[in-house]
């Protein structure tokens, strides 16, 4: 029989006007890979906060038993000190660093006043060999992709002799090849004997490593499933995760007649903000009808977000020429604030960093993009910015206390939600949803498919960008397949299969 490598008992944790964990009860044993799954706001990150010291003891109730040891951790180093090791959804990489001085970042490698240096990127080569990286450590972060970013961000937990190592979304930001690769990878360090918690939404990934896979529903402990047992399915886990069946992964939009081309973008190019001489964006060209949904795949660095913000006020990119059509009559908006005045919207895939402000209310991100609606000789009418936004915390059943409350305390599915707000009370007439469903779960995915389902009904159009192929298959009417800055091609969405798209691509790199 296995040995119980970590016990958390009757755990309970509460902010101000909300408790995050109710009497939360988790085993994990040595050697196992075991996945925490559970909607937004259910309690995930912040028990693994619990564990790994973010949240210090005395700050929540209940016991933590690490290896038989009862665990009193002030801070985070306390917890990777005994070997357990968190990395966060977002990742913790200085760009401007080498991949060898992050990988020791706070964990330098020799004397108090002075690194050794050969001894930095020497470990550094050896760590990164062993995650299946062969670049040079001394190649700076923001000269990788995010999904060597997250190897990089695994090779510095293995420097600190991870013996329980901790994930949550680790494949968020992934295309489907590099999360497979690192799934492949968790259950290479299984067989070595290291213990794995995996937080994530995809529950094909889940069912595809995990040993067991606890619950959470609510803050509260629903049940754990043992993969060894029977062979979970997806459905088994949504039903414990939303307290019913969901029949459908994405719910269905009567059909109805497509009106005018609203967008048309003809021979679109667009050169790197550094690199000018290089295009990201070649020779693209689309078109968008009113009340369609246009769905565009590919992989990463495909170019579909620098496709989206070069258009969206030429907030991306130098050098961009071709022409952009809205209702028959051609434009150039070299600002988001005209892109915003044509009714244009685009919903960056960064909520944190670019779409919302994180230490600002609810009510203020609500209404941010449109200020003038509430406003009156430039002053703003806080009884109408309130009830303005308290109208679509209702209508997008966005879970929080208030909308005075901070969007930095809410889970990833409300903050998307607050973002999804904040456009739609611009009231756009063309709204680009860039991963509009990222590190967010099935419930709160299907509540956002509907919203993109009620506003088409409207008459509005919607262009969605997303990695998960069977969402785009799922929401849109047609879709576009870009490849290295150009479209490979195009089909309609209605009997459509994956192989369908991944054969462009293929055909595409040939």
């Amino acid at each position: 029989m296995a040995k119980m490598l970590l016990e958390m008992k009757h755990i309970t944790k509460t902010f101000p006007g909300v408790k995050a964990l109710d009497d939360v009860n988790l085993e994990v044993e040595e050697g196992e890979i075991h996945a925490l799954v559970g909607e937004n706001g259910a309690g995930k990150s912040t028990l693994m906060n619990v564990l790994s010291g973010v949240y210090p003891y005395g700050t929540y109730e209940g016991e933590i038993r690490y290896q038989g040891e009862l665990c009193k951790f002030g801070k985070i180093k306390d917890s990777e000190k005994e070997g357990i090791v968190i990395i966060h959804q977002e990742l913790a990489l200085i760009p401007y660093m080498t991949i060898g001085e992050n990988l020791f970042l706070g964990n330098e490698r020799g004397r108090k006043f002075a690194i050794d240096w050969t001894e930095t990127y020497g470990k550094a080569e050896e760590y990164l060999k062993i995650v299946g990286l062969t670049e040079s450590p001394r190649t700076l972060i923001k000269d990788i992709g995010v999904g060597k970013q997250q190897l990089v961000e695994i090779a510095k937990a293995l420097a600190k002799h991870a013996k329980l190592l901790i994930l949550d979304e680790p494949t968020s930001s992934l295309n489907e090849s590099d999360s497979k690769a690192l799934l492949d990878l968790l259950l290479q360090f299984k067989k070595e004997g290291m213990t794995i918690i995996i937080i994530s939404h995809k529950l094909n990934e889940v069912t595809y490593v995990a040993d067991k896979i606890t619950i959470i529903r609510d803050g509260a402990t629903i049940e754990t499933l043992v993969s060894k047992n029977e062979q979970i399915s997806e459905d088994r886990i949504i039903k414990g995760m939303v307290g019913r069946e969901l029949a459908d992964r994405f719910p269905k939009r009567p059909e109805s007649k497509l009106g005018d081309v609203c967008m048309e973008v003809k021979n679109w190019v667009v050169h790197h903000p550094i690199y000018t001489e290089q295009q990201v964006v070649k020779d693209v060209s689309f078109h968008v009808k009113k009340g369609e949904v246009v769905g565009f795949y590919g992989l990463m660095g495909a170019g579909r977000t620098e496709l989206a913000m070069s258009i969206f006020g030429k907030s991306y990119g130098t050098s961009i020429s071709g022409s952009l059509s809205l209702y028959g009559r051609q434009v150039n908006l070299h600002t988001v604030r005209e892109a915003i005045e044509h009714k244009l919207a685009y919903v960056t895939e960064d909520r944190k960093d670019n779409g919302l402000i994180l230490s600002d209310s609810i009510k203020i991100n609500t209404t941010l993009a449109n200020l003038a609606s509430i406003s009156k000789h430039g002053v703003i009418d806080k009884d109408k910015e309130y009830s303005v936004a308290d109208e679509y915390r209702q209508k997008l059943r966005t879970k929080c206390p208030s909308v005075e409350q901070n969007v930095g305390n809410l889970s990833g599915g409300n903050q998307q939600k607050v973002l999804l707000a904040k456009w739609m009370f611009a009231d756009p007439e063309i709204l680009i949803l860039d991963e509009p469903t990222r590190g967010i779960d099935v419930g709160a995915k299907y509540e956002i498919y509907c919203i993109i389902n009620d506003l088409v009904k409207l008459g509005k159009s919607v262009i969605i960008i997303s990695s998960e192929l069977p969402e785009i298959l799922g929401m849109s009417d047609r879709i576009y397949v870009m490849n290295e800055g150009r479209i490979a091609g195009e089909l309609s969405a209605k009997g459509a299969t994956q192989e369908d798209v991944m054969s462009i691509i293929l055909k595409a790199d040939k």
